[in-house]
């Protein structure tokens, strides 16, 4: 694990935060080498799974003309939700490095039920809570702003 990948990650989520967006980022790494980065664009794509984690595996698997993301790692701002877990999972990225836990404590139980192996894929491992001061406030004035309007 290397702190500057969720750097990038945040910077990531800084550019969402600018285009209205909720400001979440992701990065995946192989081999020391950021190889895809990505941000939420549900609002510009009106498309409910552009997720910055989906985007992020798509641009992923592009470059390494692999669905299969073996040997490489995620880093993103804000805890999965389910689906992106899911696909997470079936990349088979190995680790996932969280700058901060959902506040629901419900999606965290259903995270770590998905990134367990089972039958078909490896286990993924999880860490959560690495960037948490800086994500959380950057998701609270976020939802500020937006409450305003």
């Amino acid at each position: 694990m290397d702190l500057k990948y969720m750097d990038i990650a945040y910077q990531e989520a800084l550019k969402a935060f600018s285009n209205s967006e909720v400001p979440i980022g992701a990065v995946i790494v192989q081999n020391g080498k950021v190889i895809a980065k990505a941000y939420n664009k549900k609002e510009k794509h009106n498309c409910c799974i552009s997720h910055a984690e989906i985007l992020a595996i798509q641009k992923a698997s592009l470059k390494l003309c692999n669905w299969r993301l073996e040997n490489c790692d995620m880093y993103v701002t804000l805890e999965p939700c389910p689906m992106c877990a899911s696909a997470i999972k079936q990349a088979r990225i190995r680790n996932v490095y969280c700058g901060l836990a959902n506040a629901d404590s419900h999606n965290n139980m259903i995270i770590k039920e998905i990134f367990k192996q089972d039958a078909v894929n490896p286990s993924v491992n999880f860490v959560n809570n690495l960037y948490e001061d800086a994500v959380k406030k950057l998701l609270r004035d976020f939802f500020s702003i937006r409450r305003a309007k």
